[in-house]
């Protein structure tokens, strides 16, 4: 299940799958270059899934709710680790409502949790509101 996303040059719509959310691409159109993810992407089970085995690179898991005050604070450090890491790194972000069976998984009880993957095995999980220098640290880039 590839990611859609569009070229900020043409609009064309270019499919990257999982292993390659952090690389450099090419637009299949123009062939202008698609630079990595560098925002966190919201996921469901099945997208979660299919990052966390394929990347290459860490996954950091933004665990979160809509109803959440520390969450929503969290939400711009989130933001800018993902920024920060782009290319090194991947972050995601799970809504615990709406995906309460991934959720229950990883043992979350309670948000915002942080959790770090690396070659699809979780390393690290953390419950509560950190800075993005620490989401960084969690990362060991």
């Amino acid at each position: 299940m590839p990611l859609i996303r569009a070229c900020s040059h043409c609009g064309q719509k270019n499919r990257i799958p999982a292993a390659r959310l952090a690389d450099t691409g090419r637009c299949g159109n123009c062939k202008n270059e698609l630079a990595p993810i560098a925002e966190p992407i919201a996921v469901d089970q099945a997208l979660f899934d299919e990052i966390v085995q394929n990347a290459r690179v860490p996954v950091l898991v933004d665990f979160w709710a809509d109803w959440c005050g520390p969450c929503r604070m969290a939400a711009p450090e989130v933001a800018r680790a993902a920024a920060n890491t782009a290319g090194r790194a991947l972050v995601l972000k799970v809504d615990t409502e709406k995906n309460r069976e991934l959720s229950a998984r990883y043992n979350v009880r309670g948000i915002p949790n942080f959790a770090v993957f690396k070659a699809g095995t979780l390393v690290s999980q953390q419950a509560g509101l950190v800075d993005h220098q620490q989401m960084e640290a969690w990362l060991n880039l």
